[in-house]
Order: C-alpha cells, then sequence, then structure tokens
C-alpha cells in the first residue's frame, strides 16, 4: 500500500478506477461516475487526479468528438498488475450488492 500510495494512489476511489478500466477497456466519465458511485464533480477529480500520474488517457468518440472517454495508459496497465485488483475475490455476500 506504501507503494501505491508513493506513486499518488492512496485513494480507493483511484484504483477502483483503474480497476474499472481493465474490465471494460474505455468508459466515459458518466459510466466512471456511476461505477464508482461518486459525483459527477468527484469523479472529475479523481479522474484529473489519476490522469495527471499518466495511468489514464482521454480518447474522442468515435461517432460524437464531443464524448471523452478513458482508457488505461501502459504505465496503467503497468500499476495495475502491480495492485492485481482483478485477482481479488469477492464474498458472495457482497456479490448480491454490486
Amino acid at each position: 500500500r506504501d507503494r501505491l500510495r508513493s506513486r499518488g494512489l492512496g485513494d480507493v476511489y483511484k484504483r477502483q478506477l483503474l480497476c474499472c478500466l481493465s474490465r471494460k477497456k474505455r468508459l466515459s466519465s458518466g459510466e466512471i461516475a456511476e461505477q464508482l458511485g461518486l459525483s459527477n464533480s468527484n469523479t472529475s477529480k479523481v479522474i484529473r487526479s489519476v490522469e495527471d500520474k499518466g495511468y489514464i488517457e482521454r480518447n474522442l468518440g468515435d461517432c460524437d468528438k464531443r464524448q471523452m472517454y478513458f482508457s488505461l495508459t501502459a504505465e496503467g496497465k503497468k500499476i495495475l498488475k502491480e495492485m492485481e485488483c482483478c485477482n481479488i475475490e469477492i464474498p458472495e455476500l457482497l456479490r448480491s450488492v454490486l
């Protein structure tokens, strides 16, 4: 955990963002807000912080150039492997509320 904090990932929402993007490849800020359970304003702050660290990048939408999508960078994928978030066993009781 100290290693993640030193890389700017002390906040659980920042780590969750990386995990979400590992499963979906790219998400809009609204989709990220929904998955993290945060307001759009707080989601924007989390996205900006993780983006500033170089772990995610912005991409324009294919059809609508006004739409922004976020995806992992090579550095984001590297740090994700260190976190091993996708290998966490979720207890059955918690799965029903996720």
